[in-house]
């Protein structure tokens, strides 16, 4: 434990050549907490800043795996990619995710491993921080209607901006396809539909700002990053 908070990672820098460093490692592999090691650029960007650069890294308050049962059966914002085409926009989408403190994805549609792996990288491997499933929508339809969670969707036939939408607690939140956008069946079943204001002529924003102008006002409702 750190501070009466349970270890899920341990991020170290590669090629740290530090004996206390492997003394902390080593006694994170004893107790099962998974090791990644990172550049040191990396490690640099996620520390706090001090008077020394940090070479060691642990994630606390959140989980950086779990299946979809264990991740909706959980607390945080979880966010649900419908019809998402480009890998590379959904690595963008998986970086928004984790920086504004959501709980994991679940990402739907038949992708390849290549796919995967390119969203992945194009997410900066915040995988790494925080559970991404790949699966299809029908199991996580079922799945969020199973749990507790409620299920709201971003689309521009909604009737609610997001700062009167509530998104306080544990949401599933949906963002569409850059081309269809969220299925009928997915609003059907959403207890609330958001819709971004729009001023101007050209009817649609693309995803990443949608997901990103939704993403920081559930952050705000629930008292993070503050």
């Amino acid at each position: 434990a750190l501070a009466d908070e349970l270890v899920s990672l341990i991020l170290v820098q590669r090629d740290h050549a530090d004996p206390v460093i492997e003394e902390l490692i080593e006694e994170a592999r004893k107790r099962g907490i998974p090791v990644e090691e990172g550049s040191e650029s990396d490690i640099w960007r996620m520390a706090i800043p001090g008077p020394e650069a940090a070479k060691i890294l642990a994630l606390v308050g959140r989980q950086a795996e779990a299946s979809i049962e264990e991740l909706l059966g959980g607390d945080g914002v979880v966010w649900l990619l419908v019809g998402v085409r480009f890998a590379v926009n959904i690595g963008y989408v998986i970086r928004t995710a984790e920086i504004t403190g959501a709980a994991g994805l679940i990402i739907c549609g038949e992708f390849s491993k290549t796919e995967q792996r390119t969203a992945l990288r194009a997410s900066m491997k915040s995988n790494r921080f925080i559970p991404v499933l790949w699966t299809t929508a029908k199991e996580a339809l079922t799945k969020i209607g199973e749990s507790e969670r409620r299920l709201v969707s971003v689309e521009d036939v909604g009737d609610i901006s997001p700062w009167d939408a509530d998104l306080v607690g544990n949401p599933v939140i949906c963002v569409g396809g850059e081309h269809d956008g969220v299925p009928q069946q997915v609003l059907d079943q959403s207890e609330q539909i958001i819709r971004l204001p729009m001023a101007g002529f050209v009817p649609s924003y693309n995803l990443q700002t949608a997901m990103g102008v939704v993403a920081l006002e559930a952050m705000r409702q629930n008292g993070l990053g503050e």
